[in-house]
């Protein structure tokens, strides 16, 4: 009790608070983009119920792995080493290092599943011989409730470590932690719906969706080799390619308008 009444009343735990729950609500985005593409490819009646099981798993997850915070900080620990080692950056540290820990070895599996599942989707939007994908709101349904569950729960348990690692780096403040986590998947709960319904009526958001993945699979699997990318970068990026496929919306309603589309 004590340890929430500071999160409200202490000016540096309320700081680190505030900066969390940015953080967290920024990565639940990303996982939320996952959820919203994934269910885009059930039936329309099986969507709503879907985005609602993945999200309540994700703050379930993340609940889970507080409640676990020593066995969470302890996965950090080498596990073993290849003995590699890149060149010293400015600040002294390898560029990258091939000695991994069980984060890494999750981070490396996670970016590799988010490749591979984003690559498999844009493959099947720019074959024109391809089959059903989450572009066509008219294709037959190419998943089903159990199979879109199951890859919910294994990118639920990724972006889940992710979160948790984050916040253990910006506070030692478990109380914090636990309010960040629960503000941001309920900004999730809130958002999903009307993200969906924005996907539903821009196809071409999918597009950019599906290489935001592959950035964060990048990334991830970066992370997993001891090569950190700035979060800021990332984004940045993506806050500037958003702003540009905004910008054609925009356009194209514009035309439609004027009856030129």
């Amino acid at each position: 009790m004590d340890s929430l009444v500071t999160a409200f009343t202490d000016p540096t735990a309320l700081a680190a608070l505030i900066a969390l729950v940015v953080m967290e609500v920024v990565l639940g985005i990303d996982n939320l983009v996952f959820i919203s593409i994934l269910t885009n490819k059930l039936p329309e009646a099986q969507r709503p119920k879907a985005r609602r099981i993945g999200i309540g798993l994700a703050l379930a997850m993340r609940l889970v792995l507080l409640s676990m915070i020593a066995w969470i900080v302890g996965l950090t620990q080498p596990v073993f080493d290849l003995g590699w080692r890149g060149p010293l950056d400015s600040h002294g540290a390898p560029t990258f290092e091939t000695q991994f820990s069980w984060r890494d070895m999750i981070l490396i599996a996670g970016g590799l599943f988010l490749i591979w599942k984003a690559t498999k989707e844009i493959h099947h939007n720019v074959d024109p011989h391809g089959g059903d994908d989450v572009l066509d709101k008219k294709s037959a349904v190419t998943m089903s409730f159990g199979s879109a569950i199951v890859q919910i729960i294994l990118l639920d348990m990724i972006f889940s470590l992710d979160s948790i690692l984050t916040a253990v780096g910006m506070t030692d403040n478990l109380a914090v932690m636990y309010i960040a986590v629960i503000v941001a998947v309920t900004v999730m709960l809130i958002a999903a719906d009307p993200l969906a319904n924005f996907i539903a009526r821009n196809p071409t958001v999918v597009m950019l969706a599906l290489g935001f993945l592959l950035m964060i699979g990048a990334v991830l699997i970066a992370d997993g080799f001891g090569v950190h990318v700035p979060k800021g970068y990332i984004y940045a990026a993506m806050a500037f390619s958003t702003l540009v496929e905004v910008l054609n919306i925009f356009a194209r309603r514009a035309k439609m308008r004027k009856g030129d589309v």
